[in-house]
């Protein structure tokens, strides 16, 4: 049944009925949102770090092989933006204005492109594979001018809005690049601003999205664009009051990040029958199975496959070695 508008009040009314969050459940489902969103919102622009190797990046400062300088960068602007417009959220949309945007667009791309981070494109723009054209580079200060004024005078719903200012956004492309990742920061600005947790737009549905934006744009219909995004609300609607609903949120967010044996030995750097034989051997912790029995790790485990090959390579110890010392410290 397809989400509604009326559907996402309701279950806003039940989350307030939870209000005031637990500090600590409002920190870490913060962190696990800043992490996803940073992974998806990248991803969707064509950035091939997982999610797993995302969370390294962000969390431990650490480089990942194989990925380039860009990528990196990329994470780590989207997480640090994120963190800003999170010092945002205890004011309204009247205290949204262009230097808002412009100050999410220079954390996105600082560092990447400097000369354009923070500023207006002044070259025409098109998306490739796309008949949507996007307007003249010379009418952008004017757009967005009327778009802030859009933004505090309009009286829609919040959800509403929020959805409308993304597709207005990414509909004057007001950068060379960036205009994404912007404008689905901007939108969960506006969510959180009034109570609602940011809205996710999956990976897997980057197909779905770009159509339904240009779809929209075209003035066709923005039917299936709206239906995608209150999904998308509706999901994280659903994330919050399964933590309170009986469910432990230490469990809610942990099973998003379980990595498979597979996905974990790629982000090692191992072989998967290595991470069998430490796992069989004790020196590797499954957090949990799945129905089928296949092992699921943590990212936790990553600095104790570090630790074993610090130990392997420089200290020349035997895994039966190191088992007892991981023995002894535990």
């Amino acid at each position: 049944m397809a989400t509604s508008l009326a559907s996402l009040q309701e279950k806003k009314q039940q989350l307030d009925a939870f209000r005031p969050f637990p500090i600590d459940f409002v920190k870490n489902i913060q962190e696990w949102f800043k992490i996803e969103l940073t992974y998806t919102s990248n991803a969707i622009e064509g950035n091939t770090l997982s999610r797993a190797e995302t969370a390294l990046i962000v969390e431990k400062g650490l480089t990942v092989e194989g990925k380039t300088l860009t990528e990196h960068l990329e994470a780590v602007n989207h997480a640090q933006a994120f963190d800003w417009i999170m010092k945002q959220i205890d004011t309204n949309k009247q205290g949204i204005t262009e230097n808002t945007i412009l100050d999410i667009h220079k954390l996105i791309l600082q560092k990447i492109d400097d000369a354009n981070a923070g500023r207006y494109r002044t070259v025409p723009v098109r998306i490739a594979g796309s008949t949507v054209i996007m307007p003249n580079a010379m009418k952008v200060p004017e757009l967005m001018s009327e778009f802030i004024l859009w933004l505090h005078t309009n009286d829609t719903h919040t959800v509403t809005t929020a959805i409308d200012a993304h597709l207005k956004l990414v509909s004057i492309h007001p950068f060379t690049d960036g205009n994404g990742r912007t404008a689905r920061l901007l939108m969960n600005l506006l969510l959180m601003q009034d109570g609602y947790p940011p809205a996710i737009i999956k990976k897997e549905d980057r197909k779905r999205y770009i159509l339904s934006i240009e779809k929209a744009q075209l003035n066709s219909s923005q039917v299936d664009y709206y239906a995608l995004m209150y999904e998308a609300v509706d999901h994280s609607l659903d994330m919050y009051l399964d933590a309170f609903e009986g469910k432990e949120q230490e469990d809610i967010l942990e099973e998003k990040q379980l990595l498979k044996i597979g996905e974990f030995a790629k982000l090692v750097g191992e072989t998967v029958p290595t991470i069998r034989h430490w796992t069989k051997e004790g020196l590797l912790g499954v957090s949990r199975y799945t129905k089928g029995g296949y092992q699921l790790y943590s990212q936790n485990q990553v600095d104790v496959v570090r630790k074993i090959k610090t130990l392997q390579d420089k200290d020349r110890l035997t895994l039966a070695e190191i088992k007892k010392i991981f023995d002894k410290n535990h």
